[in-house]
């Protein structure tokens, strides 16, 4: 882009039409609560709208932004405050701007020589965030350990187990490939990212045990230990534990302390998932989440979920850099560089899958940056405060029934006329337009899960919702 071309966008036209991009989504944000919150097309309605072939000419920016009208009824919005589905991607202006400047810079940081900037304050902001959340020292990177930004939770888990992988076979797998002995714990309620990266990992998933839970759904520590000691009396080798904080169907929280002990006595690695739960840490009163955080080898949580940063951002330290750079480094001739061959740097392509890299902490400065510590805890507390209303709305009526504990956000109940009522119940929800909620099962029984963490999520919304909810169900109730 420069000041005069024939062929590409100028800057005069870039600014002008970047104004109107800008206008574009403020406008959308003020009027967010127009659209049915879950998308109400079917399958193949954007793409009939549109050309079977690409333009041969191009056509103005205009004519392209004008798409949009086209293009919206497809899109599920995820940042109405009405949306109570999954888990939260909860995103903020001063994130959107930060994605914008580091889009426009356009670089690729992949070593540290490659965009300086975009390393050390991707190294900087994660020191912040250690004493932001009271987490261990050992994950600085003035320690043995440090963070790195992946694109989620699911390459974070990933990368820990490979780093684990490698770790236990003493780099062997990386040279020669697994020999189908090693073996991977985790519960029944963790997340699916955690079959797809044993699978990804080459440890197999019939090497991958699922533990039993306790009746608040947390693993079962003692199930876990029978799981090793058998593995281990029949010739076979643990090399990774995932624990969770906050599991995906009812925030759950795993025993960390426990687990972290047992992996400690037979020297397996311990990972933390907190994709969800993490930033809930930011507030002394909730630390209790990670009691035992201090025992793990990695954790990951992400502030594209619950910490006002947009999509894709996920937190993942590790305690020893050296187990994961030995697993992951691979150096070719073209990119060695004066700054690398130092010693003095982190090339932080050697702590992830990728070789390419986004400038993915700008948009995670400014969001720190610009609430600061004592704003992101007033948006954490907020929410938690309104969903244990919520949720004293819900004991209240005794059509229902909370199905699990509500250690943070997330409340899953379900009507008690049966799965068949619940499901239908979601399904007027949804199809309304005016509120968007997922299911989970919980003891075999189907449950809704009422998620709240956007972050414009008012009371006022959740009451509103909550009195839908009560006049669908007085509607079917006729019937």
């Amino acid at each position: 882009m420069k000041k005069s071309s024939n062929l590409h966008m100028t800057t005069d036209e870039f600014r002008e039409q970047g104004h109107k991009v800008i206008d574009w989504i403020a406008d959308y944000y003020e009027n967010i609560e127009d659209y049915p919150v879950l998308s109400q097309v079917q399958p193949g309605d954007i793409r009939s709208k549109f050309p079977n072939k690409a333009p041969n000419k191009g056509r103005t920016h205009e004519e392209i932004l004008s798409d949009m009208n086209q293009i919206m009824p497809g899109i599920t919005h995820w940042q109405s405050p009405n949306f109570y589905a999954f888990f939260p991607c909860a995103t903020s202006g001063p994130a959107i701007l930060g994605d914008l400047i580091s889009t426009g810079l356009g670089i690729n940081g992949m070593n540290w020589a490659t965009s300086p900037a975009c390393t050390e304050i991707e190294t900087h902001v994660l020191d912040w965030l250690v004493d932001m959340m009271a987490l261990p020292q050992k994950f600085k990177s003035n320690s043995t350990g440090g963070g790195v930004l992946q694109d989620t939770a699911s390459s974070s888990s990933l990368v820990a187990l490979i780093a684990a992988r490698e770790k236990v076979s003493n780099g062997e797998i990386n040279q020669n490939g697994c020999k189908g002995d090693l073996t991977v714990y985790t519960s029944i309620q963790a997340h699916s990212s955690i079959e797809k990266a044993v699978r990804i990992a080459g440890i197999g998933k019939n090497n991958m045990r699922l533990v039993d839970v306790d009746d608040t759904f947390a693993m079962d520590t003692n199930h876990l230990k029978i799981l090793i000691e058998t593995d281990i009396a029949n010739g076979l080798t643990p090399a990774y534990v995932c624990a969770t904080v906050g599991t995906t169907s009812s925030t759950a929280l795993d025993p960390l302390r426990e687990i972290g002990s047992i992996c400690r006595e037979f020297g397996i690695w311990f990972h933390v998932d907190a994709a969800m739960a993490g930033p809930a840490a930011l507030c002394p009163e909730y630390r209790f989440i990670h009691d035992g955080i201090e025992l793990a080898d990695s954790y990951t949580f992400n502030p594209h979920k619950w910490m006002l940063t947009n999509f894709d951002c996920s937190v993942f330290y590790v305690a020893d850099r050296s187990a994961l750079i030995n697993a992951m480094s691979v150096l070719p001739e073209y990119l060695k560089n004066k700054a690398t061959e130092s010693g003095a740097v982190y090339d932080l392509r050697d702590w992830g899958i990728p070789l390419g890299r986004r400038f993915r902490a700008l948009k995670l400065w400014n969001v720190i940056n610009y609430y600061g510590v004592e704003g992101l805890q007033t948006f954490i507390r907020e929410h938690m405060d309104n969903t244990q209303t919520l949720r004293s709305w819900i004991e209240s009526d005794e059509r229902f029934e909370i199905m699990a504990k509500t250690p943070l956000t997330l409340i899953c109940f379900r009507h008690k006329n049966g799965d068949a009522f619940t499901q239908e119940l979601l399904n007027q929800i949804n199809e309304s337009g005016k509120a968007y909620m997922t299911h989970t099962k919980l003891n075999d029984q189907y449950v809704i899960r009422f998620s709240v963490g956007q972050s414009t999520t008012t009371l006022n919304h959740l009451k509103s919702t909550w009195d839908l909810i009560v006049r669908i169900v007085e509607e079917m109730e006729k019937i």
